[in-house]
């Protein structure tokens, strides 16, 4: 999701308390992946989707308003970012057997979104952008080859589809003016919560029987990503946007993955290989590079 520019603040140097919060938020963003993953592990993927979008909505309905001509953009830019990326998300994390891997997979927004800018918004790059995209799918790639992942290339795939929609709803959110983040962050719980409960019943089975089923661990999850992820922490990144330009705050977004990575190993005992972890450099590297050349918003959290 992308929240409003902070093009044209003048001061870059991030205070210490904002430094902390920005660590802090990135963290939760780490635990989100872990919590996801137990989520799903229990609740049927697109369901659990379903309920942090329904729950979030119950906490950001009063910040919805109507916004006459542009809300064409506004619900295409919600579905895209909300139940498309999400359910895809979701479902690739689910296949996924590694928590680490959709870690970095879902970096790659990054670069897709820069491409999309590119062929749709007409957006021109230079080298190192272009060396930085090549670099991000190269990893990826790498990735792709390990035998412990290619057992899964689906969820690989699905997490990778999940940015491409992700990114395609960022060039509608770009066409909105006026409308504040967490105005945006609403619209899409409310657009997504019942689109995904509605997917969840027509590709889904066991619905029912899965939330009786369903122990603390997995309500515990469901309230991580609904409160600690989705409210909070992005709550906290687009107070930080309003502060700071893009350029200061978005590479240390990079410790999010990082941060998943590091508890998918320790708390869900995550094996990582050489080859993983060659592959992972390459594509964080990448990123960071892409991320160091734009102007603009770019939110890697989930």
């Amino acid at each position: 999701m992308v929240a409003n520019s902070s093009t044209g603040i003048a001061d870059s140097s991030i205070a210490g308390k904002h430094l902390v919060l920005l660590v802090l938020m990135n963290l939760v963003w780490g635990l989100n992946l872990i919590a996801s993953k137990v989520g799903v592990a229990q609740l049927p993927p697109i369901l659990f989707t379903g309920l942090r979008f329904g729950s979030l909505a119950l906490f950001l309905l009063p910040l919805l308003r109507i916004h006459r001509g542009q809300m064409g953009n506004l619900l295409l830019a919600a579905m895209l970012t909300g139940p498309a990326a999400f359910s895809l998300l979701f479902l690739g994390m689910y296949y996924a057997e590694d928590a680490a891997t959709v870690a970095i997979a879902s970096q790659m927004g990054v670069p897709i979104s820069t491409l999309l800018s590119i062929w749709l918004l007409g957006e021109t790059i230079r080298w190192r952008r272009t060396l930085g995209i090549a670099l991000a799918f190269g990893g990826m790639i790498i990735i792709s080859f390990e035998p412990r992942v290619f057992a899964y290339w689906e969820g690989l795939a699905l997490v990778v589809a999940s940015t491409f929609f992700g990114s395609l709803g960022l060039i509608f959110v770009k066409r909105l003016y006026n409308i504040r983040a967490l105005e945006l962050q609403a619209w899409i719980a409310v657009a997504g919560g019942g689109m995904l409960m509605l997917l969840s019943l027509m590709f889904e089975q066991g619905q029912w029987e899965a939330i009786q089923t369903a122990d603390w661990r997995a309500w515990s999850a469901l309230a991580f990503t609904t409160l600690m992820s989705s409210l909070l922490a992005h709550t906290a990144w687009y107070y930080l946007v309003s502060k700071y330009p893009v350029t200061s705050l978005s590479p240390i977004t990079l410790l999010s993955p990082l941060f998943g990575i590091f508890f998918g190993v320790t708390l869900l005992d995550d094996q990582l290989t050489g080859r993983m972890l060659l592959g992972g450099a390459v594509t964080l590297i990448g990123v960071f590079i892409v991320v160091m050349r734009e102007k603009r918003l770019v939110d890697t959290g989930t």
